[in-house]
Protein backbone atom coordinates (compact mmCIF):
# COMPACT_ATOMS: atom_id res chain seq x y z
CA UNK A 1 0.00 0.00 0.00
CA UNK A 2 1.31 3.58 -0.81
CA UNK A 3 0.87 6.59 1.02
CA UNK A 4 0.81 9.56 -1.39
CA UNK A 5 1.34 13.09 -0.23
CA UNK A 6 2.60 13.44 3.47
CA UNK A 7 5.39 15.28 5.25
CA UNK A 8 7.53 12.57 6.87
CA UNK A 9 11.33 13.53 6.84
CA UNK A 10 12.24 15.42 9.75
CA UNK A 11 13.08 19.20 10.35
CA UNK A 12 12.60 20.08 6.19
CA UNK A 13 9.18 21.72 6.63
CA UNK A 14 5.99 21.92 8.99
CA UNK A 15 6.32 18.11 9.92
CA UNK A 16 8.29 16.02 12.16
CA UNK A 17 10.74 18.18 13.87
CA UNK A 18 13.03 15.12 14.74
CA UNK A 19 14.12 11.54 13.16
CA UNK A 20 12.49 9.99 16.60
CA UNK A 21 9.41 11.45 15.43
CA UNK A 22 9.28 10.38 11.72
CA UNK A 23 10.52 6.99 13.28
CA UNK A 24 7.64 6.54 15.29
CA UNK A 25 4.93 7.81 12.07
CA UNK A 26 6.27 5.20 10.49
CA UNK A 27 6.01 2.44 12.47
CA UNK A 28 2.24 3.36 12.67
CA UNK A 29 2.46 3.20 8.76
CA UNK A 30 4.06 0.26 8.61
CA UNK A 31 1.52 -1.48 10.81
CA UNK A 32 -1.00 -0.58 8.34
CA UNK A 33 0.24 -2.25 5.77
CA UNK A 34 1.88 0.85 3.90
CA UNK A 35 5.10 -0.36 1.97
CA UNK A 36 6.20 2.84 -0.34
CA UNK A 37 5.67 6.77 1.43
CA UNK A 38 6.09 9.79 -1.17
CA UNK A 39 7.34 12.20 0.99
CA UNK A 40 5.45 15.42 -0.64
CA UNK A 41 7.42 18.80 0.86
CA UNK A 42 5.93 22.26 0.93
CA UNK A 43 7.61 24.16 -1.84
CA UNK A 44 7.39 27.66 -2.05
CA UNK A 45 4.42 28.05 0.47
CA UNK A 46 4.62 30.94 2.43
CA UNK A 47 5.51 28.85 5.98
CA UNK A 48 9.06 27.85 3.91
CA UNK A 49 10.26 31.53 3.98
CA UNK A 50 13.95 30.66 4.53
CA UNK A 51 13.83 26.49 4.00
CA UNK A 52 16.10 24.58 1.63
CA UNK A 53 14.09 22.70 -1.02
CA UNK A 54 16.60 22.17 -3.51
CA UNK A 55 16.62 18.20 -4.43
CA UNK A 56 20.13 17.63 -3.39
CA UNK A 57 19.43 19.15 -0.02
CA UNK A 58 16.12 16.66 0.33
CA UNK A 59 17.40 13.87 -1.68
CA UNK A 60 20.51 14.03 1.24
CA UNK A 61 17.89 14.47 4.13
CA UNK A 62 15.70 11.13 2.86
CA UNK A 63 18.54 9.05 2.26
CA UNK A 64 19.40 10.16 6.07
CA UNK A 65 15.90 9.10 7.02
CA UNK A 66 16.11 5.50 4.63
CA UNK A 67 19.25 4.12 6.46
CA UNK A 68 17.81 5.19 9.74
CA UNK A 69 14.45 3.13 8.32
CA UNK A 70 16.25 0.31 7.50
CA UNK A 71 18.35 0.18 10.42
CA UNK A 72 14.86 -0.14 12.71
CA UNK A 73 13.97 -3.24 10.54
CA UNK A 74 10.50 -1.02 9.02
CA UNK A 75 9.98 -2.59 5.08
CA UNK A 76 9.06 1.36 3.60
CA UNK A 77 10.67 2.93 1.00
CA UNK A 78 10.82 6.37 0.70
CA UNK A 79 10.03 8.86 -2.09
CA UNK A 80 10.55 12.15 -2.12
CA UNK A 81 8.15 15.18 -4.35
CA UNK A 82 6.86 18.34 -3.37
CA UNK A 83 3.23 19.87 -2.37
CA UNK A 84 3.79 22.82 -4.63
CA UNK A 85 2.01 26.07 -3.52
CA UNK A 86 0.37 27.70 -6.13
CA UNK A 87 2.05 30.76 -8.10
CA UNK A 88 1.64 31.35 -11.21
CA UNK A 89 5.19 29.97 -12.19
CA UNK A 90 4.57 26.39 -12.35
CA UNK A 91 6.14 25.84 -15.48
CA UNK A 92 9.01 28.25 -14.95
CA UNK A 93 10.15 25.70 -12.02
CA UNK A 94 10.54 22.86 -13.99
CA UNK A 95 14.13 22.70 -13.23
CA UNK A 96 13.98 21.60 -9.78
CA UNK A 97 13.01 17.57 -10.12
CA UNK A 98 11.59 17.76 -6.66
CA UNK A 99 7.84 19.30 -8.29
CA UNK A 100 6.88 16.64 -10.04
CA UNK A 101 6.79 12.33 -9.39
CA UNK A 102 6.00 9.72 -11.94
CA UNK A 103 8.64 10.16 -14.68
CA UNK A 104 7.84 13.75 -14.32
CA UNK A 105 4.24 12.75 -15.40
CA UNK A 106 2.30 14.86 -12.43
CA UNK A 107 2.58 17.53 -9.92
CA UNK A 108 0.79 17.89 -6.67
CA UNK A 109 -0.78 21.34 -6.16
CA UNK A 110 -2.07 23.39 -2.91
CA UNK A 111 -4.68 26.55 -2.98
CA UNK A 112 -4.46 28.95 -0.45
CA UNK A 113 -7.81 27.96 1.86
CA UNK A 114 -9.81 30.67 0.91
CA UNK A 115 -10.14 31.66 -2.25
CA UNK A 116 -8.77 30.06 -5.83
CA UNK A 117 -6.81 32.39 -7.88
CA UNK A 118 -7.30 34.10 -11.03
CA UNK A 119 -5.84 32.42 -14.40
CA UNK A 120 -4.94 29.14 -12.78
CA UNK A 121 -6.78 27.37 -15.28
CA UNK A 122 -4.46 28.83 -17.80
CA UNK A 123 -1.65 28.22 -15.59
CA UNK A 124 -2.58 24.28 -15.22
CA UNK A 125 -3.26 24.31 -18.80
CA UNK A 126 0.43 25.55 -19.69
CA UNK A 127 1.52 21.90 -17.74
CA UNK A 128 -0.92 19.63 -19.38
CA UNK A 129 0.96 21.10 -22.65
CA UNK A 130 4.59 20.08 -21.00
CA UNK A 131 2.86 16.86 -20.22
CA UNK A 132 2.06 17.08 -16.72
CA UNK A 133 -0.83 16.51 -15.17
CA UNK A 134 -1.45 18.59 -12.30
CA UNK A 135 -2.95 16.78 -8.91
CA UNK A 136 -5.21 18.92 -6.74
CA UNK A 137 -4.47 18.88 -3.01
CA UNK A 138 -7.77 18.19 -0.70
CA UNK A 139 -10.18 19.82 -2.76
CA UNK A 140 -12.54 19.25 0.15
CA UNK A 141 -11.02 21.76 2.10
CA UNK A 142 -10.84 24.59 0.13
CA UNK A 143 -14.02 27.45 1.02
CA UNK A 144 -14.90 27.68 -2.82
CA UNK A 145 -15.40 23.89 -3.04
CA UNK A 146 -17.41 23.74 0.36
CA UNK A 147 -19.40 26.62 -0.63
CA UNK A 148 -19.93 24.79 -4.85
CA UNK A 149 -18.29 21.16 -5.04
CA UNK A 150 -19.32 20.97 -8.67
CA UNK A 151 -16.11 22.93 -9.51
CA UNK A 152 -14.70 19.96 -9.08
CA UNK A 153 -16.88 17.86 -11.69
CA UNK A 154 -15.14 20.93 -14.02
CA UNK A 155 -11.49 19.80 -12.91
CA UNK A 156 -12.31 16.57 -13.80
CA UNK A 157 -13.64 17.10 -17.01
CA UNK A 158 -10.38 19.26 -17.96
CA UNK A 159 -7.79 16.25 -16.77
CA UNK A 160 -7.13 16.94 -13.55
CA UNK A 161 -6.31 14.62 -10.81
CA UNK A 162 -7.95 15.55 -7.23
CA UNK A 163 -6.40 14.09 -4.21
CA UNK A 164 -8.30 13.69 -0.49
CA UNK A 165 -6.99 13.66 2.52
CA UNK A 166 -7.62 11.15 4.96
CA UNK A 167 -8.20 13.03 7.68
CA UNK A 168 -10.98 14.96 6.02
CA UNK A 169 -12.82 11.43 6.00
CA UNK A 170 -12.40 10.86 9.86
CA UNK A 171 -13.24 14.64 10.79
CA UNK A 172 -9.73 15.97 12.12
CA UNK A 173 -10.82 19.00 9.80
CA UNK A 174 -14.86 19.63 11.07
CA UNK A 175 -18.22 18.13 9.60
CA UNK A 176 -18.54 20.63 6.58
CA UNK A 177 -14.99 19.24 5.43
CA UNK A 178 -15.95 15.50 5.43
CA UNK A 179 -19.08 15.83 4.42
CA UNK A 180 -17.61 17.32 0.94
CA UNK A 181 -15.43 14.58 0.96
CA UNK A 182 -17.59 12.04 1.28
CA UNK A 183 -20.01 13.61 -1.19
CA UNK A 184 -16.89 14.12 -3.60
CA UNK A 185 -15.98 10.18 -3.72
CA UNK A 186 -19.58 9.25 -4.45
CA UNK A 187 -19.57 11.46 -7.34
CA UNK A 188 -16.33 10.23 -8.65
CA UNK A 189 -14.11 13.17 -8.59
CA UNK A 190 -11.70 11.51 -6.36
CA UNK A 191 -8.37 9.30 -7.80
CA UNK A 192 -6.03 9.53 -4.95
CA UNK A 193 -6.45 9.36 -1.12
CA UNK A 194 -2.99 10.69 1.21
CA UNK A 195 -2.80 10.82 4.59
CA UNK A 196 -1.31 14.34 4.73
CA UNK A 197 0.45 13.21 7.81
CA UNK A 198 2.85 15.51 9.65
CA UNK A 199 3.51 14.95 13.08
CA UNK A 200 2.29 11.62 15.51
CA UNK A 201 -0.19 13.40 17.11
CA UNK A 202 -3.27 14.25 15.64
CA UNK A 203 -1.57 14.02 12.00
CA UNK A 204 0.05 10.95 11.54
CA UNK A 205 -0.91 8.07 8.60
CA UNK A 206 -4.58 6.44 8.43
CA UNK A 207 -4.88 5.33 5.91
CA UNK A 208 -6.13 1.65 6.96
CA UNK A 209 -9.17 2.88 8.73
CA UNK A 210 -10.01 5.61 6.25
CA UNK A 211 -9.88 2.80 3.28
CA UNK A 212 -12.00 0.66 6.07
CA UNK A 213 -14.15 3.19 6.32
CA UNK A 214 -14.88 4.33 2.58
CA UNK A 215 -15.17 0.38 2.22
CA UNK A 216 -18.20 0.35 4.90
CA UNK A 217 -19.65 3.28 3.22
CA UNK A 218 -18.75 2.05 -0.71
CA UNK A 219 -17.44 -1.04 -0.96
CA UNK A 220 -14.20 -3.02 -1.80
CA UNK A 221 -13.99 -1.60 -5.68
CA UNK A 222 -13.36 1.57 -4.70
CA UNK A 223 -10.97 1.25 -2.18
CA UNK A 224 -8.82 -1.20 -4.85
CA UNK A 225 -9.15 1.31 -7.96
CA UNK A 226 -7.82 4.14 -5.58
CA UNK A 227 -4.36 2.05 -4.13
CA UNK A 228 -4.36 0.70 -7.81
CA UNK A 229 -3.84 4.76 -8.76
CA UNK A 230 -1.30 5.24 -6.04
CA UNK A 231 0.80 2.50 -7.62
CA UNK A 232 0.16 4.25 -11.25
CA UNK A 233 1.04 7.21 -10.36
CA UNK A 234 4.59 6.07 -9.22
CA UNK A 235 5.22 4.76 -12.23
CA UNK A 236 4.24 7.78 -14.22
CA UNK A 237 0.93 5.65 -15.93
CA UNK A 238 -2.70 7.39 -16.63
CA UNK A 239 -4.53 6.87 -13.45
CA UNK A 240 -8.06 5.21 -13.41
CA UNK A 241 -10.88 6.88 -14.14
CA UNK A 242 -13.25 6.56 -10.73
CA UNK A 243 -17.47 6.10 -11.49
CA UNK A 244 -19.84 7.88 -9.19
CA UNK A 245 -20.55 4.72 -6.99
CA UNK A 246 -23.88 4.21 -4.97
CA UNK A 247 -23.99 3.93 -1.37
CA UNK A 248 -24.02 0.86 0.66
CA UNK A 249 -24.81 2.23 4.27
CA UNK A 250 -27.80 3.57 4.85
CA UNK A 251 -26.76 6.21 7.47
CA UNK A 252 -26.06 8.54 5.20
CA UNK A 253 -28.30 11.75 4.93
CA UNK A 254 -31.17 11.46 2.14
CA UNK A 255 -30.31 14.94 1.48
CA UNK A 256 -26.62 14.36 0.71
CA UNK A 257 -27.99 11.30 -2.01
CA UNK A 258 -29.91 13.68 -3.80
CA UNK A 259 -27.42 16.12 -4.42
CA UNK A 260 -25.08 13.26 -5.60
CA UNK A 261 -28.16 11.87 -7.58
CA UNK A 262 -27.78 15.60 -9.39
CA UNK A 263 -23.86 15.53 -9.64
CA UNK A 264 -24.20 12.30 -11.04
CA UNK A 265 -26.99 13.11 -13.50
CA UNK A 266 -25.31 16.05 -14.67
CA UNK A 267 -22.21 14.15 -15.62
CA UNK A 268 -23.48 11.43 -17.38
CA UNK A 269 -25.09 14.22 -19.76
Amino acid sequence: MIDFHNHIIPDVDDGPKSMEMSIDMLKEAESQGITDVVSTVHFQHPKMDGRNTDYSFIRKKSDELQKVINKNNIKIKIHISAEVFYLPNLTRILDNPLVTIGNRKFMLIEFQTKALPPNYLLEFFKLQEKGITPIIAHPERYFPIQNNYEICMDWIDKGFVLQLDSGSILGHFGDKCTEIALELIQSGCIQLIGSDAHNNRIRNFCLKPVYDKIEGLFGIEIVEKFKYNSNLLLEGKNLQIIEPVSIINNKIELSRINKIINLIKRRIK
